[in-house]
Protein backbone atom coordinates (compact mmCIF):
# COMPACT_ATOMS: atom_id res chain seq x y z
CA UNK A 1 0.00 0.00 0.00
CA UNK A 2 1.44 3.06 -1.13
CA UNK A 3 2.39 5.90 1.78
CA UNK A 4 0.61 9.19 2.22
CA UNK A 5 3.00 11.18 0.05
CA UNK A 6 3.47 8.65 -2.39
CA UNK A 7 -0.24 8.49 -2.73
CA UNK A 8 -0.38 11.86 -3.57
CA UNK A 9 1.98 11.93 -6.40
CA UNK A 10 -0.05 8.84 -7.94
CA UNK A 11 -2.91 10.39 -7.79
CA UNK A 12 -1.05 13.11 -10.68
CA UNK A 13 0.79 16.12 -8.20
CA UNK A 14 3.83 16.79 -8.73
CA UNK A 15 5.16 17.25 -5.36
CA UNK A 16 7.72 20.04 -4.93
CA UNK A 17 9.85 21.28 -1.45
CA UNK A 18 9.35 25.27 -0.45
CA UNK A 19 13.03 24.56 0.87
CA UNK A 20 16.24 24.51 -0.37
CA UNK A 21 17.80 23.37 2.86
CA UNK A 22 20.23 20.52 2.06
CA UNK A 23 19.56 17.73 4.47
CA UNK A 24 15.37 18.88 4.01
CA UNK A 25 16.02 18.66 -0.54
CA UNK A 26 17.35 15.14 0.43
CA UNK A 27 15.17 13.58 2.90
CA UNK A 28 11.93 14.94 0.49
CA UNK A 29 13.26 13.29 -2.89
CA UNK A 30 13.62 10.57 -0.86
CA UNK A 31 9.75 10.90 -0.32
CA UNK A 32 9.07 11.67 -3.79
CA UNK A 33 10.07 15.34 -4.34
CA UNK A 34 10.76 16.70 -7.66
CA UNK A 35 11.64 19.98 -7.08
CA UNK A 36 12.02 22.52 -5.24
CA UNK A 37 11.66 26.82 -4.73
CA UNK A 38 13.68 28.78 -2.73
CA UNK A 39 13.12 32.46 -1.32
CA UNK A 40 14.77 35.39 1.12
CA UNK A 41 13.25 33.53 4.61
CA UNK A 42 14.38 30.29 3.94
CA UNK A 43 17.79 31.64 2.68
CA UNK A 44 17.87 33.00 5.96
CA UNK A 45 17.04 30.10 7.90
CA UNK A 46 19.52 28.19 6.48
CA UNK A 47 22.50 31.43 7.02
CA UNK A 48 20.75 31.10 11.20
CA UNK A 49 21.79 28.02 11.57
CA UNK A 50 25.13 28.67 11.19
CA UNK A 51 25.96 26.11 8.86
CA UNK A 52 27.27 28.09 5.95
CA UNK A 53 29.41 30.70 8.43
CA UNK A 54 32.57 29.04 6.34
CA UNK A 55 31.41 30.00 3.04
CA UNK A 56 30.31 33.48 4.58
CA UNK A 57 34.09 34.19 5.92
CA UNK A 58 34.93 33.29 2.16
CA UNK A 59 33.07 35.81 0.67
CA UNK A 60 33.61 38.15 2.83
CA UNK A 61 37.32 38.01 2.23
CA UNK A 62 37.18 37.94 -1.12
CA UNK A 63 35.72 41.39 -0.25
CA UNK A 64 31.76 41.24 -1.51
CA UNK A 65 29.11 43.47 -0.35
CA UNK A 66 26.35 42.31 2.06
CA UNK A 67 23.95 42.11 -0.91
CA UNK A 68 26.79 39.99 -3.06
CA UNK A 69 27.03 37.50 -0.01
CA UNK A 70 23.54 37.04 -0.03
CA UNK A 71 23.32 36.43 -3.61
CA UNK A 72 26.42 34.21 -3.80
CA UNK A 73 24.64 31.85 -0.89
CA UNK A 74 21.30 31.63 -2.43
CA UNK A 75 23.18 31.01 -6.23
CA UNK A 76 24.87 28.34 -4.24
CA UNK A 77 21.70 26.21 -2.23
CA UNK A 78 20.01 26.38 -5.40
CA UNK A 79 22.58 24.97 -6.98
CA UNK A 80 22.78 22.62 -4.63
CA UNK A 81 19.21 21.41 -4.61
CA UNK A 82 19.20 21.34 -8.88
CA UNK A 83 22.38 18.26 -8.63
CA UNK A 84 19.72 16.63 -6.52
CA UNK A 85 17.01 17.00 -9.01
CA UNK A 86 18.92 17.27 -12.20
CA UNK A 87 18.04 13.19 -12.57
CA UNK A 88 14.78 13.85 -12.75
CA UNK A 89 14.67 16.70 -15.21
CA UNK A 90 16.96 14.50 -17.29
CA UNK A 91 14.46 12.09 -17.17
CA UNK A 92 11.25 13.69 -17.87
CA UNK A 93 12.58 15.56 -20.35
CA UNK A 94 12.65 18.80 -19.10
CA UNK A 95 8.71 18.41 -17.68
CA UNK A 96 10.29 18.24 -14.24
CA UNK A 97 12.80 18.41 -11.43
CA UNK A 98 13.56 22.11 -11.41
CA UNK A 99 14.60 24.69 -8.34
CA UNK A 100 12.96 28.36 -8.62
CA UNK A 101 15.29 31.27 -8.04
CA UNK A 102 13.86 34.52 -6.65
CA UNK A 103 14.75 37.93 -8.04
CA UNK A 104 15.48 40.54 -5.84
CA UNK A 105 12.19 41.87 -4.24
CA UNK A 106 13.48 44.98 -3.37
CA UNK A 107 12.56 45.66 -7.07
CA UNK A 108 9.05 45.84 -5.84
CA UNK A 109 9.64 47.83 -2.14
CA UNK A 110 7.34 50.51 -1.80
CA UNK A 111 10.44 52.85 -0.68
CA UNK A 112 13.81 51.57 -2.29
CA UNK A 113 11.93 50.34 -5.92
CA UNK A 114 13.17 52.48 -8.90
CA UNK A 115 10.81 53.73 -11.84
CA UNK A 116 8.50 51.09 -13.18
CA UNK A 117 10.15 50.94 -16.69
CA UNK A 118 13.56 50.45 -14.73
CA UNK A 119 12.18 47.75 -12.73
CA UNK A 120 11.39 45.59 -15.98
CA UNK A 121 14.68 46.52 -17.23
CA UNK A 122 16.24 45.04 -14.10
CA UNK A 123 13.93 42.39 -14.00
CA UNK A 124 14.87 40.88 -17.95
CA UNK A 125 18.98 41.95 -16.72
CA UNK A 126 18.67 39.79 -13.48
CA UNK A 127 16.15 36.72 -15.05
CA UNK A 128 18.99 35.94 -18.04
CA UNK A 129 22.00 36.35 -15.61
CA UNK A 130 20.80 34.33 -13.02
CA UNK A 131 19.08 31.55 -15.66
CA UNK A 132 22.41 31.23 -17.92
CA UNK A 133 24.00 27.99 -18.10
CA UNK A 134 21.54 26.55 -15.75
CA UNK A 135 18.96 23.98 -17.39
CA UNK A 136 17.29 22.69 -14.53
CA UNK A 137 16.16 26.45 -12.90
CA UNK A 138 13.36 28.65 -12.79
CA UNK A 139 13.09 31.88 -12.75
CA UNK A 140 10.87 33.63 -10.14
CA UNK A 141 9.07 36.22 -11.69
CA UNK A 142 6.28 38.61 -9.25
CA UNK A 143 2.85 38.65 -11.46
CA UNK A 144 3.44 42.56 -10.27
CA UNK A 145 3.26 45.25 -13.40
CA UNK A 146 6.65 45.67 -14.07
CA UNK A 147 7.09 41.73 -13.35
CA UNK A 148 4.59 41.25 -15.80
CA UNK A 149 6.32 43.54 -18.31
CA UNK A 150 9.34 41.69 -18.12
CA UNK A 151 7.88 38.41 -19.11
CA UNK A 152 8.07 38.48 -22.79
CA UNK A 153 11.16 39.26 -23.15
CA UNK A 154 12.76 37.28 -20.63
CA UNK A 155 10.83 33.81 -21.95
CA UNK A 156 11.73 35.33 -25.69
CA UNK A 157 15.62 34.97 -24.64
CA UNK A 158 14.85 31.51 -23.71
CA UNK A 159 14.67 31.70 -19.85
CA UNK A 160 12.09 29.09 -17.93
CA UNK A 161 10.16 30.92 -15.31
CA UNK A 162 8.02 30.95 -12.88
CA UNK A 163 5.34 33.74 -12.03
CA UNK A 164 4.37 33.85 -8.38
CA UNK A 165 2.52 35.95 -6.38
CA UNK A 166 -0.68 35.07 -8.34
CA UNK A 167 -3.75 35.82 -5.73
CA UNK A 168 -6.30 36.36 -9.03
CA UNK A 169 -7.57 35.40 -12.47
CA UNK A 170 -6.59 38.95 -13.88
CA UNK A 171 -2.85 38.55 -12.67
CA UNK A 172 -3.16 35.16 -14.17
CA UNK A 173 -4.13 35.96 -17.71
CA UNK A 174 -2.11 39.20 -18.36
CA UNK A 175 0.94 36.72 -16.96
CA UNK A 176 0.33 34.08 -19.17
CA UNK A 177 -0.71 35.71 -22.51
CA UNK A 178 2.86 37.62 -21.88
CA UNK A 179 4.39 34.27 -21.48
CA UNK A 180 3.05 33.10 -24.75
CA UNK A 181 4.11 35.83 -26.76
CA UNK A 182 7.44 35.28 -25.32
CA UNK A 183 7.26 31.76 -25.96
CA UNK A 184 6.09 32.69 -29.92
CA UNK A 185 9.15 34.66 -30.45
CA UNK A 186 11.42 31.50 -30.16
CA UNK A 187 12.73 29.52 -32.90
CA UNK A 188 11.12 26.59 -31.31
CA UNK A 189 9.09 25.61 -28.65
CA UNK A 190 10.73 22.20 -27.68
CA UNK A 191 12.15 23.40 -24.31
CA UNK A 192 9.64 25.75 -23.13
CA UNK A 193 8.18 25.46 -19.89
CA UNK A 194 6.16 27.76 -17.84
CA UNK A 195 4.30 27.68 -14.51
CA UNK A 196 1.96 29.88 -12.20
CA UNK A 197 2.09 29.95 -8.74
CA UNK A 198 -1.53 30.36 -7.26
CA UNK A 199 -0.95 31.50 -3.55
CA UNK A 200 -4.06 29.37 -1.34
CA UNK A 201 -3.84 30.12 2.21
CA UNK A 202 -3.71 33.45 1.88
CA UNK A 203 -6.70 34.07 0.38
CA UNK A 204 -8.83 32.73 2.75
CA UNK A 205 -6.88 34.76 5.79
CA UNK A 206 -8.38 37.56 3.70
CA UNK A 207 -12.04 36.65 3.36
CA UNK A 208 -11.78 35.64 7.12
CA UNK A 209 -10.99 39.15 8.16
CA UNK A 210 -12.77 40.91 4.95
CA UNK A 211 -15.61 38.88 4.01
CA UNK A 212 -16.87 37.94 7.62
CA UNK A 213 -20.13 37.56 6.20
CA UNK A 214 -19.75 34.72 4.23
CA UNK A 215 -21.75 31.67 5.73
CA UNK A 216 -20.04 28.81 7.50
CA UNK A 217 -20.04 26.58 4.54
CA UNK A 218 -18.08 29.43 2.11
CA UNK A 219 -15.65 30.27 4.52
CA UNK A 220 -12.81 28.63 4.33
CA UNK A 221 -13.17 27.39 0.73
CA UNK A 222 -12.80 30.56 -1.45
CA UNK A 223 -8.87 29.90 -1.87
CA UNK A 224 -9.41 26.33 -2.96
CA UNK A 225 -12.46 27.98 -5.76
CA UNK A 226 -9.77 31.00 -6.83
CA UNK A 227 -7.56 28.59 -7.63
CA UNK A 228 -8.91 25.43 -9.02
CA UNK A 229 -10.86 28.34 -11.73
CA UNK A 230 -7.23 29.48 -12.56
CA UNK A 231 -6.10 25.55 -12.88
CA UNK A 232 -9.19 25.13 -15.34
CA UNK A 233 -8.31 28.42 -17.47
CA UNK A 234 -4.71 27.47 -17.59
CA UNK A 235 -5.42 23.86 -18.84
CA UNK A 236 -7.90 24.81 -21.43
CA UNK A 237 -5.84 27.88 -22.63
CA UNK A 238 -2.82 25.32 -23.25
CA UNK A 239 -4.61 22.43 -24.49
CA UNK A 240 -5.80 24.58 -27.37
CA UNK A 241 -1.70 25.88 -27.99
CA UNK A 242 -0.74 22.40 -28.21
CA UNK A 243 -3.40 20.71 -30.51
CA UNK A 244 -2.21 19.94 -33.33
CA UNK A 245 1.35 20.93 -32.87
CA UNK A 246 4.57 18.78 -32.02
CA UNK A 247 7.23 21.27 -30.63
CA UNK A 248 5.00 22.33 -27.75
CA UNK A 249 5.09 18.81 -25.62
CA UNK A 250 6.11 20.48 -22.08
CA UNK A 251 3.46 21.15 -20.09
CA UNK A 252 2.46 24.81 -18.99
CA UNK A 253 1.44 23.94 -15.42
CA UNK A 254 -0.13 26.30 -11.97
CA UNK A 255 2.24 25.80 -8.66
CA UNK A 256 -0.61 25.75 -5.71
CA UNK A 257 1.52 27.68 -3.38
CA UNK A 258 0.98 28.40 0.17
CA UNK A 259 -0.09 25.33 1.08
CA UNK A 260 0.48 25.15 4.82
CA UNK A 261 -2.87 25.93 6.81
CA UNK A 262 -3.41 29.11 8.37
CA UNK A 263 -6.06 28.12 11.02
CA UNK A 264 -5.01 25.93 13.91
CA UNK A 265 -8.49 24.15 13.58
CA UNK A 266 -7.86 23.01 9.93
CA UNK A 267 -6.27 19.72 9.25
CA UNK A 268 -2.66 20.24 8.27
CA UNK A 269 -3.57 18.53 4.47
CA UNK A 270 -6.57 20.44 3.73
CA UNK A 271 -4.91 21.87 0.67
CA UNK A 272 -2.89 19.48 0.06
CA UNK A 273 -5.93 17.00 0.00
CA UNK A 274 -7.90 20.01 -2.17
CA UNK A 275 -5.80 19.67 -5.05
CA UNK A 276 -4.76 16.51 -5.30
CA UNK A 277 -4.47 14.92 -8.99
CA UNK A 278 -2.30 17.32 -11.27
CA UNK A 279 -0.02 20.18 -11.76
CA UNK A 280 2.52 20.98 -8.71
CA UNK A 281 2.52 21.66 -4.94
CA UNK A 282 4.90 23.39 -3.58
CA UNK A 283 4.53 22.52 0.28
CA UNK A 284 6.53 23.53 3.46
CA UNK A 285 8.52 20.79 4.90
CA UNK A 286 6.16 20.92 7.78
CA UNK A 287 3.21 20.12 5.63
CA UNK A 288 5.14 17.46 4.44
CA UNK A 289 5.99 15.59 7.23
CA UNK A 290 2.43 16.55 8.39
CA UNK A 291 1.10 14.67 5.76
CA UNK A 292 3.31 11.72 5.56
CA UNK A 293 2.14 11.07 9.43
CA UNK A 294 -1.14 11.48 8.82
CA UNK A 295 -1.57 7.90 6.83
CA UNK A 296 -3.96 9.30 4.67
CA UNK A 297 -4.29 8.04 1.21
CA UNK A 298 -5.26 10.86 -1.49
CA UNK A 299 -6.94 10.10 -4.49
CA UNK A 300 -7.69 12.88 -7.16
CA UNK A 301 -9.72 15.94 -6.32
CA UNK A 302 -8.48 18.47 -8.80
CA UNK A 303 -12.37 18.59 -10.42
CA UNK A 304 -14.15 18.64 -7.24
CA UNK A 305 -15.56 22.20 -6.85
CA UNK A 306 -18.12 23.19 -3.38
CA UNK A 307 -21.84 22.18 -4.48
CA UNK A 308 -23.41 25.59 -6.53
CA UNK A 309 -24.95 27.11 -3.84
CA UNK A 310 -21.19 28.01 -2.30
CA UNK A 311 -19.86 28.92 -5.80
CA UNK A 312 -22.75 31.33 -6.12
CA UNK A 313 -22.43 32.58 -2.42
CA UNK A 314 -18.35 33.22 -3.44
CA UNK A 315 -19.36 34.65 -6.09
CA UNK A 316 -22.34 37.19 -4.84
CA UNK A 317 -19.71 38.36 -1.44
CA UNK A 318 -16.50 38.28 -2.64
CA UNK A 319 -15.40 41.01 -4.19
CA UNK A 320 -12.01 39.59 -6.28
CA UNK A 321 -10.83 42.75 -7.59
CA UNK A 322 -10.50 44.11 -3.85
CA UNK A 323 -9.06 40.70 -2.55
CA UNK A 324 -6.53 41.37 -4.92
CA UNK A 325 -5.16 44.53 -4.27
CA UNK A 326 -5.09 44.09 -0.98
CA UNK A 327 -3.92 40.70 -0.76
CA UNK A 328 -0.95 42.27 -3.23
CA UNK A 329 -0.56 45.27 -1.10
CA UNK A 330 0.26 43.07 1.66
CA UNK A 331 2.11 40.50 -0.43
CA UNK A 332 4.86 43.12 -1.40
CA UNK A 333 5.63 44.07 2.12
CA UNK A 334 5.83 40.01 2.99
CA UNK A 335 8.10 40.01 -0.48
CA UNK A 336 10.69 42.85 -0.02
CA UNK A 337 10.96 42.65 4.26
CA UNK A 338 12.58 39.13 4.12
CA UNK A 339 14.92 40.36 1.82
CA UNK A 340 16.10 43.62 4.05
CA UNK A 341 16.13 40.85 6.79
CA UNK A 342 18.42 38.60 5.10
CA UNK A 343 21.14 41.50 4.26
CA UNK A 344 20.77 42.72 7.92
CA UNK A 345 21.42 38.82 9.06
CA UNK A 346 24.26 38.85 6.43
CA UNK A 347 25.91 42.27 7.95
CA UNK A 348 25.59 40.97 11.77
CA UNK A 349 27.08 37.54 10.82
CA UNK A 350 30.30 38.80 8.71
CA UNK A 351 30.83 41.22 12.09
CA UNK A 352 30.32 38.63 14.55
CA UNK A 353 32.11 35.69 12.10
CA UNK A 354 35.07 38.62 11.77
CA UNK A 355 35.87 39.29 15.66
CA UNK A 356 35.81 35.94 16.26
CA UNK A 357 38.35 34.94 12.97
Amino acid sequence: MAGPLESLIQSGTKLWLDSVEPELVVKNRALGATGATSNPIIVADIIQSGRFDDTLTELAERGLSDEEIAWALTDHLVRNAQKVFEPVWRETDGEDGYVSFELDPLLEDTELAPPHDERVKRYIELGQRWAEGHDNRMIKVPATPAGIDALEELVASGVTVNVTLVFSDRQYLAARDAVWRGAQRRANLRHFKSVYSIFVSRVDVYTDKHVPELSPEAQGQVGIVNAKRIWRMNREFWRERQAGRDDLKLHQEMIFASTGTKKPEDPKDKYVAAFAGSDIQTNPPATNDAVEAGGRTYHATIEQMPPQTVLNEINAKVDFERLEKTLMREGLVKFADPQKALLNLVAEKRNALAKTG
